[in-house]
């Protein structure tokens, strides 16, 4: 099992559980190389990640048994599955599972979506669309969208409470792309909620920080 950390919410009484695999995505904006632990234990670390050399990769991992161990007299309402790509570990539907009957928590996962995965004990997705265009996705991550943007098409068909997130990249990810993600997710179903983060600066990219006033 791949998992490095785990944090606890104790307000939504919430488990983030940290996952470190070999990402299929390339992202060149993504701080988890430059960051490993909970964002939540941070104090600004938007500002600490901009001058921020990158981590080593974690060395330590838990078991599904210390992992069940560290939980055991914890409140658990929710649980929340991320890191680098949480469904590259093929022992996370036995987690899952396990959580599920010790806990009866909610589960979610966090997923790029190049790889679908055993969802019957995980109750929602959120899925992050990189990118519509393909030569964009292609330029930002190294791969292409299209078995993401099936296997989001695919979830949805299943039933699964489903979400998507994308980033807004001031010049480069802008306001047509994202809105072109937009109107992907309505045409599979209108329902379903999109989230637009804002970029912050990490490691060399030339971009800037988006706006509040841009998101």
């Amino acid at each position: 099992m791949k998992i490095y950390h785990i944090a606890y919410e104790p307000e939504f009484k919430s488990r983030d559980i940290h996952l470190w695999t070999d990402c299929n995505l390339g992202c060149q904006a993504c701080y988890t190389h430059y960051e490993k632990l909970d964002f939540g234990l941070l104090d600004d670390p938007v500002t600490k990640m901009k001058t921020k050399p990158k981590e080593s990769p974690p060395t330590r991992f838990l078991s599904l048994a210390e992992v069940m161990a560290l939980l055991e007299d914890i409140d658990i309402e929710r649980v929340i599955f991320m890191g680098t790509e949480p469904a590259l570990d093929p022992e996370l539907p036995a987690l899952a599972e396990a959580l599920h009957r010790k806990f009866n928590c909610y589960n979610i996962m966090l997923t790029n979506g190049l790889k679908l995965i055993d969802l019957e004990h995980i109750d929602e997705v959120i899925f992050s669309i990189k990118a519509l265009s393909e030569n964009l996705h292609l330029d930002y991550t190294g791969k292409s969208n299209k078995t993401i943007l099936r296997n989001f098409a695919t979830i949805s068909v299943l039933g699964k409470k489903l979400q998507a997130e994308t980033v807004l990249i001031p010049a480069y990810i802008d306001a047509y792309e994202v809105e072109c993600v937009a109107r992907f997710i309505s045409g599979i179903d209108s329902s379903i909620p999109l989230r637009i983060d804002a970029y912050f600066p990490v490691g060399d990219n030339p971009w800037r920080a988006a706006t509040a006033g841009e998101v």
